[in-house]
């Protein structure tokens, strides 16, 4: 099997990595997400002109590993542009189910001139789930939606939302509403991103494609953007490290630098092998989406391991940084922070360990 990027995906990684670089230090960042906005106008219309907010909507151009490159920079950076789930997650479900018409916004996503949102999730849901309360009724040839989504991320700016709801022959069904039609109640989140409760009284909406059940549509998508955010999270924790390991290589004690305390280097080669196992993880999701796989047990696997191994580094970071690793003037605390939302998202690792007990009976019992 062959774990090396193509020459194509490599320079889509450099290219991210150049654009995000130049956007992005710890002051600027600060700035931005200060913002009555949350990120950059400027940076969203260079991501479109890379042509990063289109991947995966033509899945034989781009997959989940073009994904998984991108996503690694953004979470190296922490660049606050709403790139998965202001473009990407959502466009891939309208890619998949929408009618022709439907699908010409797409263009309009992918050149950065239309956000969207997946509003899904619902008050009380703690892991991916295909049920929701959100209903949607049936008049005529219209269809209104009634029901509460939160959190939905990107939800404070999307131009459009792709909406589950139950729809009343069983099933649930995905929906495009018009940002306009539905009461938004936005708010940041402590790592810096942005979200809004979105509030569906009678709101007016369009089957996405057919009127038909979309179960396994939403579990696909589910997956798919566990497998980004591990992505994003490999990002974050190479940063956490190489930010804490340069640290040790300065900071002094005792008129020695503390990578001279044989503790200390002991506690950093295991953050290392953490993230290594963090990135192997992620790898495996990704290309097993590549592959047509599209298991929530695997995305699980993932999960699992990118919430112990981010968790166990941004601790560790904190904890070698001292006093300053918790300022919001330095980076490791934003680090910290973005680990803990990503795990946090869409279940715990807790909960999609629970999912993998779930599923002990699947497998034959090896006898030793």
């Amino acid at each position: 099997m062959d774990f090396q990027l193509s020459d194509e995906q490599a320079l889509l990684r450099d290219t991210t990595r150049d654009l995000l670089s130049r956007s992005y230090d710890p002051e600027s960042r600060n700035k931005v997400i200060g913002s009555d906005l949350g990120w950059s106008r400027e940076v969203w219309s260079q991501l479109a002109d890379t042509g990063i907010l289109g991947l995966g909507f033509e899945p034989e151009e781009a997959g989940q590993i073009e994904i998984m490159v991108v996503l690694t920079e953004v979470g190296r950076r922490l660049a606050p542009e709403p790139i998965l789930h202001g473009a990407l997650a959502p466009g891939a479900l309208i890619a998949e189910l929408g009618s022709d018409d439907q699908k010409q916004q797409l263009d309009e996503v992918a050149a950065g001139q239309r956000l969207l949102a997946f509003a899904h999730l619902e008050p009380g849901h703690r892991k991916p789930t295909a049920a929701v309360t959100t209903q949607a009724v049936r008049q005529g040839d219209s269809w209104t939606l009634t029901g509460r989504k939160n959190p939905v991320l990107a939800g404070d700016c999307a131009d459009a939302l792709v909406v589950s709801a139950a729809l009343p022959d069983g099933g649930t069904g995905l929906f495009l509403v018009d940002a306009a039609a539905v009461t938004r109640h936005p708010y940041p989140t402590f790592d810096g991103q942005r979200g809004a409760q979105i509030d569906l009284d009678g709101a007016a909406a369009e089957p996405l494609g057919e009127a038909a059940d979309a179960s396994g549509a939403i579990r696909d998508a589910m997956v798919r953007i566990q497998s980004a955010l591990c992505s994003e999270a490999v990002g974050a924790m190479e940063e956490a490290l190489r930010l804490t390991t340069d640290y040790l290589k300065t900071r002094k004690q005792f008129g020695v630098t503390l990578n001279k305390f044989q503790a200390l280097t002991q506690r950093a080669a295991d953050m290392y092998v953490s993230l290594e196992l963090a990135r192997s993880m992620s790898l495996y999701a990704a290309m097993s989406i590549a592959d047509g796989n599209l298991d929530p047990v695997v995305a699980s696997r993932a999960k699992v391991q990118i919430g112990r191994s981010g968790r166990h580094i941004a601790q560790e970071s904190i904890q070698m940084h001292g006093g300053i690793g918790v300022t919001a003037e330095y980076p490791v605390s934003h680090y910290a922070a973005r680990l803990t939302a990503i795990e946090h998202t869409l279940g715990t690792s807790g909960d999609h360990l629970h999912n993998l007990i779930d599923h002990l009976g699947d497998y034959d019992l090896a006898r030793l």
